[in-house]
C-alpha cells in the first residue's frame, strides 16, 4: 500500500495491507450471499372455509333453524364471519328459483352447501356432484335417491333425516286423545313426494286401532288445497292431519286459515305451521336439533371426512307443540291431560 507523507513524498507500507485485503474480501462475499439467498416465504393466511346454506322458504320465516344451525358451528369454535363464512340463499317459495340459486353457490366455489328439504337437495345435487352437500332434513333420502343408503351414503351427499313414518300414526293418536270422540280424519298430502306410501302405510294399522276412518285427499298443487278443505267437510271429517310435501309446506297461513274456517282439529307434520303460521298442532321431529346436528356433519368434512362414508343420522328428538289461540278460534278445549304433555304451549 502507498502512504503519502505530510512532505509529500510516497512511502509503501506493508503494514495492515492484508488485514484491509480480508476486510474487503468479505464485504464482497456478504454482499453475494445477501443477493444469492432467497428470502423466507411468507406465510400465506389460513383459508375461511365458506358455507353455502340453500332454504325452500324465506330466511326470515324460520329464524329459529338458522340460529339453532348457528349454535350448532358456534360450540364447534366457528364464529360467522370470523372463522367461517356462510352464504345464506332462499327460494321464498319459489321452488323453481331453487337450480338456479343452487348453480349460484357452485360458482361461489363454496366448500360445503347446506340444504334445507328434499326439494333443496335434489336442486343442489343437480348442481353439483363434487362439492359436498349437508341435509338438515329429508323425510327419505335413500327414496329421493339422494344416498345409496344410510349407513353408506356412496355420494357427496350425507346429513340428517326425518325419516319416521311411524309418527304419522302416533299424530294420529294424540289426536285421536284431543278430540276423544274421532271416527273420521282426511289426510292431507302430496302422492308425488317420496316417502307418501310407506308413510300411508304406516297410518292406517295405526287407524284400524284406533277405529278411525281416513278419507285421502291429493293436494298436487296449492290452488288444490281449498278444494280439499271443502271436501274434507263434505265428507263429515272431524279433523285433518297433513302429511309433508313441498306443495302443503310454503302455503301455511292458507291451511291455518282454512283450518278456523271449517272448524277442524289439525295435526301438523312441521312446528313451522304452530309455531309461526299460528296453527293447532305439531307432534314430530324437533327440526331446531337437526339443524344445529347438522353443525357436526359441516365440521367433520371441513376437516377431511369423506361425505360419501358420513352415515345419514335418523331423528332423535322429538316435541310436541300446542296453540291454545288457535283451539280457541275452533271452540276446542284441550284435555288436561294432554295440554300437560306438551313441551311448549303457545297462548
Amino acid at each position: 500500500m502507498t502512504i503519502v507523507s505530510s512532505q509529500g513524498l510516497a512511502v509503501t507500507s506493508k503494514t495492515g495491507a492484508k488485514p484491509m485485503f480480508r476486510s474487503i474480501v468479505i464485504c464482497l462475499l456478504l454482499t453475494v450471499l445477501l443477493f444469492t439467498i432467497s428470502p423466507a416465504p411468507a406465510q400465506q393466511p389460513r383459508k375461511v372455509p365458506l358455507i353455502g346454506y340453500l332454504s325452500g322458504g324465506s330466511l326470515s320465516s324460520n329464524p329459529a333453524r338458522r340460529e339453532a344451525f348457528r349454535q350448532g358451528l358456534h360450540e364447534l369454535s366457528y364464529v360467522e364471519g370470523k372463522n367461517i363464512v356462510i352464504e345464506w340463499r332462499s327460494a321464498d317459495g319459489k321452488l323453481d328459483r331453487l337450480p338456479a340459486l343452487a348453480s349460484e353457490l357452485v360458482r361461489l366455489k363454496v366448500d360445503i352447501i347446506v340444504t334445507s328439504g328434499g326439494a333443496v337437495t335434489r336442486a343442489a345435487k343437480q348442481a353439483t356432484s363434487a362439492i359436498p352437500i349437508v341435509m338438515t332434513n329429508d323425510p327419505d333420502p335413500v327414496a329421493n335417491r339422494f344416498v345409496a343408503s344410510l349407513s353408506h351414503p356412496g355420494s357427496n351427499i350425507t346429513g340428517l333425516s326425518t325419516l319416521a313414518p311411524e309418527l304419522t300414526g302416533k299424530r294420529l293418536e294424540v289426536l285421536k286423545e284431543v278430540v276423544p270422540t274421532l271416527s273420521r280424519v282426511a289426510v292431507l298430502g302430496t302422492s308425488t313426494t317420496a316417502g307418501y306410501a310407506q308413510v300411508i302405510r304406516e297410518l292406517e294399522p295405526a287407524a284400524k286401532t284406533l277405529k278411525v276412518q281416513l278419507q285421502y285427499l291429493d293436494v298436487l298443487d296449492s290452488k288444490e288445497i281449498e278444494t280439499a278443505f271443502r271436501a274434507a267437510s263434505k265428507g263429515r271429517a272431524e279433523a285433518v292431519i297433513t302429511l309433508g310435501g313441498g306443495v302443503l309446506a310454503f302455503q301455511r297461513s292458507q291451511i291455518a286459515a282454512l283450518a278456523v274456517k271449517h272448524r277442524l282439529p289439525v295435526m301438523y307434520h312441521a312446528s313451522q305451521f304452530v309455531v309461526e303460521g299460528g296453527a293447532l298442532m305439531y307432534y314430530g321431529v324437533n327440526e331446531s336439533a337437526l339443524d344445529r346436528r347438522a353443525a357436526t356433519y359441516v365440521d367433520r368434512i371441513l376437516k377431511g371426512a369423506n361425505p360419501a362414508d358420513l352415515p345419514v343420522e335418523q331423528p332423535t328428538k322429538f316435541e310436541f307443540i300446542i296453540n291454545l289461540k288457535a283451539a280457541k278460534q275452533i271452540g276446542l278445549t284441550i284435555p288436561p291431560n294432554v295440554l300437560a304433555r306438551a313441551d311448549k304451549v303457545i297462548k
